[in-house]
């Protein structure tokens, strides 16, 4: 065997097994959702998580992906490959095959649709989730995910977002934010003098096991970009854990500060929240950065939690706006503080790195804002977006699915 041919064998295995990583990802999205929500929906949220790979899949692989990787048209979407884009020449596929870079992308797409299902959880129709499943994977996630990844304008400009913090998380965060606000809180949620009340999920030691899950699935998402098995896999793994270690321990302290404990929720979406906010510069940053990256996220969720709650009284079951949305953004503008070798404004970089990041926040943030407001608000007027407040006292589960996660406790002031 030539060493060429063997170093290719190798990238693709790598990228594969990078790929189930991402893939378990909806595992952990699935366990985090149901851990922070009530027992009478978690079946409903199995559902969901389900659906979005399952449609996603064959959404992106038929429309998808060639929106997003196709030869761009003016440098906004891909028009070729639609149907068949195994058949597409991209250079990528000479070093792993096509099959292999397709399923990599498609473990993406599928965590953008994920995301927006926790902020919407325990009020929504499922067969509006469905479609809406469905349209962002099929045209919203992948038209922008051109601009930046496929050789779209915003490539041309020299954006940079190595693994997804605003392509892949930002979107399904504005998204999340868009359905929640239009979808409204849950019942109860907010007294009539507009104070929140607390509605704890019913399993945290679920909820943890999908912090768990995610976090190692983020070996996957971030070292498997370089979609190859070369040096900078380490690397980009250190970065990658040293941010997220480094918001979890500062939202920990926060919270034992403002709340006299520390809060055990909040400091697991302090994990994810480092996760996010590395994910666009792990690959430019150093060991430090990626621990001021963190610093700044674990601030970030602890008080965007509170105001999305507080101020905006946008009901978020699992606080994905403020691990998604909030974090996607900083760590897309992070770059342009901290990315080494003269291109982040403290390494002598200037603004200009900067100025295209946030650039690139603002698009991305138009496009899905614009895109996922016309969608739900169809959704709501057609096929209705909300489920009755009977439907949400009962649970999703029996209402939606006609079953439960805990079936012995039905009828039981348990079911919360």
């Amino acid at each position: 065997m030539e060493m060429a041919e063997l170093v290719q064998k190798i990238d693709m295995v790598w990228v594969l097994v990078a790929a189930v990583l991402v893939f378990a990802m909806q595992l952990g999205f699935a366990l985090v959702e149901c851990g922070f929500t009530r027992a009478r929906n978690s079946a409903n949220i199995i559902m969901k998580n389900l659906m979005d790979f399952s449609i996603g899949s064959v959404a992106y692989y038929v429309v998808g992906f060639g929106l997003m990787f196709g030869a761009t048209a003016g440098g906004l979407v891909g028009v070729t490959g639609l149907f068949r884009p195994e058949t597409m020449g991209l250079e990528i596929f000479d070093a792993l095959t096509p099959s292999v870079f397709i399923i990599f992308q498609t473990v993406f797409a599928a965590t953008a649709a994920t995301i927006v299902s926790g902020a919407m959880a325990e009020r929504t129709q499922f067969r509006a989730y469905v479609i809406f499943s469905f349209i962002i994977t099929l045209v919203i996630y992948p038209i922008s995910g051109h601009w930046a990844w496929g050789g779209g304008w915003l490539s041309g400009l020299g954006f940079m977002d190595f693994a997804g913090s605003t392509v892949v998380h930002s979107v399904g965060g504005w998204a999340a934010l868009v359905g929640a606000a239009i979808l409204g809180p849950r019942t109860g949620k907010y007294t009539a003098e507009g104070k929140p009340n607390a509605i704890p999920g019913h399993n945290l030691p679920l909820g943890a096991a999908g912090v768990f899950v995610l976090w190692i699935g983020w070996f996957g998402f971030n070292p498997g970009s370089t979609v190859a098995a070369n040096a900078e896999i380490g690397y980009i793994a250190m970065t990658t854990n040293l941010a997220a270690a480094m918001a979890a321990v500062v939202t920990m302290i926060i919270t034992w500060i403002r709340y006299g404990k520390p809060d055990v929720s909040m400091t697991l979406n302090g994990a994810l929240a480092g996760l996010v906010a590395i994910t666009a510069g792990c690959n430019v940053v150093s060991f430090y950065g990626a621990l001021a990256i963190g610093i700044v996220a674990g601030i970030l969720i602890v008080f965007g939690v509170e105001t999305v709650d507080k101020v905006f009284y946008i009901d978020d079951p699992v606080g994905a706006i403020s691990v998604h949305l909030l974090n996607g953004v900083w760590g897309t503008l992070a770059i342009g503080l901290f990315a080494t070798d003269g291109v982040g404004l403290f390494y002598g970089g200037g603004f200009a790195q900067l100025g295209v990041q946030a650039l690139g926040v603002l698009a991305f943030g138009a496009w899905t804002v614009a895109t996922t407001f016309i969608l739900f608000t169809v959704l709501k007027k057609t096929v209705g977006l909300r489920v009755s407040v009977e439907e949400e006292r009962i649970g999703l589960d029996v209402c939606e699915h006609g079953t439960s996660a805990y079936p012995e406790w039905v009828g039981t002031r348990e079911l919360r």
